[in-house]
């Protein structure tokens, strides 16, 4: 009789046509069975049923089961296959190589993980007004614009509004009545913006005003400038209150955000380094780390 030669992606589709037939065979779950189990083997290395149970996404049919079951088995074949063909083909040297890269980056994910806990749990994440004001003035000759940032108040009107002209007379005064006006008939804007305390860069303006272009900005983005565009979509009217130019120190409030951020870095820094020593000293002092002389 003449034996037939079986291919290893017959062998590998059979073990996961096994390993479902197992899964599904009884109305309780394979997965459910607390005593280790294969589901695949290639060389000395197993994939184990709960290595792929705890993958499995709550409520998923049985087709879809089966489905990622038997993916996720072949693509554990293949890669293992991979690997073994690797480490037979490839130079010693590279192997070595390789290895050594692997166990950096695996001490420095271990590493890496646990300093973040720590600074989480122990760090220290209120920046002070203080601590704010102190480092602007300290370090306010770095903060240089790299655009025009504006302060403005601009409401977008639909093409058919009525009231045009009393809505532009008053965003300009702005008073207080002018403003309890505003706001009373508001929900017939399409867009609007009252809070002109706020400096915003001309970048998201115009991202805001489309007919409003880099090319025209310098033209309608000017203090106490007042414009009013128009496109298909709508009236677009704007009172510009102040306006700070590219190279212009940034005012505090503007870059808040990135001091918080810097002070925090340094701060983690900080901690990381003194944690850092306080762990080799306290080795030290227990005799968990020495240092060698060298032999010249």
């Amino acid at each position: 009789m003449e034996l037939k030669t079986i291919s290893l992606r017959y062998l590998v589709r059979y073990w996961a046509f096994m390993g479902i037939v197992t899964l599904f065979a009884s109305c309780s779950s394979f997965f459910s069975k607390k005593e280790p189990g294969h589901l695949a083997r290639v060389g000395e290395n197993y994939l184990y049923r709960d290595d792929v149970a705890k993958l499995l996404a709550k409520g998923i049919s049985k087709e879809d089961s089966a489905s990622f079951v038997t993916n996720y088995i072949n693509n554990w074949a293949s890669k293992q296959l991979l690997l073994d063909k690797a480490k037979i083909n490839l130079p010693e040297d590279k192997l070595t190589e390789y290895d050594a890269l692997v166990d950096d980056y695996r001490i420095d994910l271990y590493t890496r993980a646990y300093k973040e806990a720590l600074v989480q749990q122990g760090g220290d994440t209120v920046i002070s007004s203080s601590q704010l004001n102190g480092f602007y003035e300290r370090e306010k000759e770095n903060f240089k614009l790299k655009e025009k940032i504006v302060k403005l108040r601009f409401v977008e009107l639909p093409k058919q509004f009525l009231n045009q002209d009393a809505v532009i007379s008053r965003l300009k005064r702005f008073k207080k009545n002018d403003v309890a006006y505003l706001d009373s008939i508001g929900v017939q804007f399409k867009k609007l913006n009252f809070n002109d305390s706020i400096w915003v860069s001309a970048t998201r303006i115009i991202q805001e005003i489309p007919p409003l272009t880099y090319e025209n900005a310098d033209k309608h983005l000017k203090k106490s400038q007042f414009f009013e565009l128009e496109d298909a979509n709508g009236v677009y009217l704007a009172k510009v209150t102040d306006v700070l130019d590219i190279n212009d120190v940034a005012p505090l409030s503007f870059i808040e955000p990135t001091i918080k951020q810097v002070l925090l870095s340094r701060r983690k820094l900080d901690y990381l380094r003194k944690l850092e020593t306080e762990i080799i000293d306290e080795a030290i002092k227990e005799k968990q780390f020495e240092v060698y002389e060298q032999g010249e």
